[in-house]
């Protein structure tokens, strides 16, 4: 800074670029720099994606796409923008990324728009091994809150969606494989298992990467956690990922959905003879009807033995209950007769005089008072009762039963003659009960006009209903 004093503006720019150009990019091997802008960033990268103009990764209005993928490591010249342009092809909003083999933890900017978190050995000199990142599309750049690298096997990322309440958290991992130390594995699930029981309980939660897991097609055992649509039999790390999905409350999403084993199987042996389901999308069995389907999409291509796992989210409306009128409405129609009157004042005066001898607040004065009223109005009027077309005359409704009978006789004919000879019986009878309904229905206008035009010239209030 003591350099900089008293120098032009075109200076300060000047030396500016040339210390940044002395600076040490991140560790990520031979990639190609023209595509790849590197960002330095803190362990905690919530600060930056706070400030930004907050968008939605999901919303009940269409699904979103979020995918799992083990690229086997991004060292290889242009790798990242065949993985981006994949991404793209296959409107996927985010991507998880296994096997990266990129060294400690960070963010970097794709000239095409995409970003990488990423998260591995802490090391500076570690074996460039292991490896887990997320790809995200400018979309979830902007829906995204927060996101922490927990070690070289499991990253997490926190996503807004339309809800007010629900987030999305996705937990990306790589998990040793079966023929690993048990040490590891043990270190590994204990880790998850951690990271799982600190989550929010409110949050969408998505638990996806390669968990060189078979978890197979028989869910004994494991109901809740799985369907009978899995490939192959489970092994030693599927009866470990199945525990772990049961203790937690998670869907297995590859073993829900029934497809051709083409579109289940994850990985295919460098022999191309063996093919099994190891890769695996979970969510949390209380957001199960948000997954629409989890499918392999064999055409994604980025030099790997893997395949991309894509699942298909979707959030739900909640069905609005509007509150309906419950008021109810009493059969005033009783009123008008001089009996059911006294009868009604006379119970009303009863029950009231026998409140004046309790001691209540005004409040409860009132709502005792407003209950003796109804439960008088029930007890002396009743409710009143809807009439569904009161202008069907019996002599219409016998004719709706004949041509009823007719129906049935015109179904069990067998021969056309039967058919047609019934068929003709049964139009017969339907224009009778035409003929019926509208001479009835006329006769009911009238008489409501005349009814009407009498209250009317008795200067009293409508009677009828």
């Amino acid at each position: 800074m003591v350099k900089l004093m008293g120098q032009s503006p075109v200076k300060w720019i000047q030396l500016i670029t040339e210390t940044l150009k002395k600076k040490k990019p991140h560790n990520l091997g031979d990639e190609d720099s023209s595509g790849i802008q590197a960002k330095e960033t803190m362990k905690t990268h919530t600060e930056n994606h706070m400030e930004r103009v907050r968008r939605n990764l999901l919303s009940p209005r269409q699904p979103a796409n979020i995918a799992t993928w083990n690229i086997r490591a991004m060292f290889t010249a242009g790798k990242t923008s065949v993985i981006a342009d994949e991404m793209r092809r296959y409107r996927v909003s985010n991507l998880g990324l296994c096997e990266t083999r990129w060294l400690q933890s960070g963010e970097v900017k794709l000239v095409s728009g995409e970003s990488i978190l990423y998260s591995g050995h802490a090391d500076e000199k570690a074996p460039h091994t292991e490896g887990v990142a997320f790809m995200l599309s400018k979309e979830a750049q902007r829906a995204l809150i927060s996101w922490e690298p927990i070690n070289s096997r499991i990253i997490t990322a926190r996503f807004q969606t339309t809800h007010k309440i629900i987030n999305l958290q996705i937990i990306q991992c790589y998990a040793p494989t079966n023929n690993t130390d048990e040490e590891l594995k043990d270190n590994f699930y204990n880790q998850l298992q951690h990271l799982l029981q600190t989550r929010k309980e409110k949050d969408l939660l998505l638990l996806m990467g390669d968990m060189n897991a078979k978890v197979g097609n028989n869910n004994n055992g494991y109901e809740l956690a799985m369907g009978k649509h899995g490939l192959g039999t489970m092994n030693e790390n599927g009866e470990r990922f199945a525990d772990v999905c049961a203790d937690n409350n998670l869907v297995i999403g590859g073993a829900v959905f029934p497809h051709k084993p083409i579109h289940k199987a994850t990985w295919i042996s460098p022999d191309h003879t063996t093919e099994n389901q190891i890769d695996h999308i979970c969510i949390n069995r209380k957001f199960r009807h948000y997954l629409l389907d989890v499918r392999v999409k064999r055409g994604a291509d980025a030099g790997t033995d893997h395949h991309l796992l894509a699942a298909k989210l979707q959030l739900k409306l909640e069905r609005c209950n509007n509150p309906s009128d419950s008021r109810t409405k009493f059969n005033l129609q009783l009123v008008k007769d001089i009996g059911t009157t006294e009868l009604y004042q006379t119970t009303v005066q009863n029950r009231v005089q026998a409140l004046q001898d309790l001691q209540q607040s005004v409040e409860e004065y009132w709502n005792s008072l407003k209950n003796i009223w109804k439960e008088t109005c029930l007890e002396v009027v009743g409710k009143k009762t809807t009439k569904h077309k009161p202008w069907l005359s019996t002599e219409t409704l016998k004719r709706i039963e004949v041509r009823r009978a007719k129906k049935e006789t015109l179904n069990k004919c067998k021969t056309r003659v039967r058919k047609a000879a019934a068929h003709k019986d049964y139009e017969l009878a339907n224009k009778e009960v035409k003929k019926s309904a509208k001479c009835d229905k006329q006769n009911y206008i009238e008489a409501l006009a005349q009814e009407a035009q009498e209250a009317a010239g008795k200067t009293t209030s409508r009677t009828y209903t």
